[in-house]
């Protein structure tokens, strides 16, 4: 069998809970960004573009979406007959039952036979939902150059939050000689980026015997310490680009709203380092006369005859005449009809906003049912939701469903109430 330097195990089978209603029915990496992408666009063009042509991406949770804008890899140049991309599930092994993955680890243990079936030297571990461009092959050359069991990517991030990361303590040259899982009292500033390149018979090893001691196999809880007690050569690879966790409410908007800025910290036009995604021929954008655009990033297809002020549209979205749309991300085939004003909102794909109504509007109380979710004044509307017309809506609020004129008393929905029609 024909050797490869290496593959990427792609981890896509995160809930993403702290999205809230955005990841209902959908998981993490398959969540819209930047009007016309998808999160897992950008791991999945990194590795085409760091000439990675083989990637195993592991699903889980909801993964119908997922699957269906990966297909066979067509517009990452992954559609390969020796490699390309391949969807891994949790699968029946062997007796009557399948097991789910149950821990990073033990996802990529669960597929050592998918990766023996590709006799890779090298493995990249990446996870499916974060913001950044990278050149593993760089990466890579660090690695061999140190002769390492495994590289770890890090990003510096100011000391007063350390506490919130896994956190690699070096000696001067990088080698990395402990590992700290949000510590409360951090040594270094170097956060592990959840991105590895592992020696695959060095992994292969780890991971066989650790599964035999923990079902929920992680590789920060258990394989990279693992490895140290061992005395293996573990180092820390430094990123110095940008690179975002959209894990929250309040991060996803504001990782979408820093795209608005004419020189945006990362950059989505840059012609040397392309994001690929797979997204259907729409007709061009259409701005009516007496249509006001500002400051925002607006996707095929989409039809603006009101407002739009700093504010981030999907594909064939229409915001109708009189309505004003500010600081909002408004995802594809919604339609906001006129005389709404939608601040500071996440508007899901699909959702019909009728006449009149105001969304965003006064105090910033948190959610009364997940204010651990939805406490920073942002409201959100879940996938295919329809709001009736010329209601007033706070912040800090969550719909899904077919809602109807019923669900809002006196017209109202106050901020940090929530309105769910379930089986809709």
């Amino acid at each position: 069998m024909r050797k490869k330097e290496m593959i990427a195990m792609l981890l896509a089978g995160g809930q993403g809970s702290r999205l809230g209603i955005l990841t209902r029915k959908v998981a993490k990496p398959a969540v819209t960004y930047g009007g016309r992408f998808r999160i897992i666009d950008f791991p999945l063009s990194n590795c085409i573009n760091s000439g990675v042509d083989t990637v195993g991406v592991l699903t889980q949770y909801q993964p119908l979406r997922l699957n269906q804008h990966i297909g066979i890899g067509i517009p990452w140049d992954l559609d390969k007959k020796n490699g390309g991309v391949t969807i891994l599930a949790p699968h029946v092994k062997g007796g009557d039952s399948g097991e789910w993955f149950m821990g990073t680890a033990n996802a990529i243990y669960q597929n050592i036979d998918f990766i023996d079936s590709n006799n890779p030297e090298y493995v990249l571990i990446l996870s499916g939902d974060h913001i950044y461009k990278m050149d593993y092959s760089q990466m890579l050359r660090f690695h061999k150059e140190k002769g390492a069991a495994a590289t770890i990517a890090v990003l510096e991030v100011p000391m007063e939050e350390a506490s919130r990361f896994g956190i690699m303590n070096t000696e001067d040259d990088d080698k990395i000689y402990e590992f700290e899982e949000k510590p409360k009292n951090p040594k270094s500033n170097l956060a592990s980026m959840g991105i590895y390149i592992f020696t695959w018979s060095r992994l292969r090893e780890a991971l066989i015997e650790d599964n035999a001691i923990h079902a929920d196999s992680d590789f920060g809880k258990h394989i990279i310490p693992k490895m140290l007690e061992e005395g293996q050569t573990l180092y820390a690879y430094r990123f110095r680009g940008y690179w975002k966790d959209v894990g929250t409410i309040e991060s996803y908007w504001e990782s979408n709203m820093e795209l608005i800025k004419a020189l945006p910290e990362f950059n989505l036009y840059e012609d040397f380092w392309k994001i690929y995604t797979n997204s259907d021929h729409q007709p061009p954008q259409y701005t009516a006369p007496g249509a006001k655009v500002k400051e925002s990033l607006v996707s095929d297809g989409s039809e603006i005859y009101g407002e739009v002020n700093h504010s981030v549209l999907g594909p064939e979205v229409v915001v109708k005449a009189g309505a004003v749309v500010k600081y909002s991300i408004i995802m594809g085939g919604t339609v906001i009809e006129e005389g709404c004003v939608i601040d500071r909102c996440i508007i899901d794909e699909n959702c019909k906003v009728a006449k009149n109504v105001h969304m965003g509007v006064g105090e910033n109380i948190p959610n009364e049912t997940k204010p651990n979710i939805y406490n920073t004044g942002i409201t959100v509307l879940g996938a295919n939701t329809s709001v009736p017309e010329g209601v007033v809506i706070g912040k800090n609020c969550v719909l899904y469903g077919n809602t109807v004129a019923e669900d809002y008393p006196d017209g109202t929905l106050e901020s940090g109430k929530s309105v769910i029609r379930e089986g809709i």
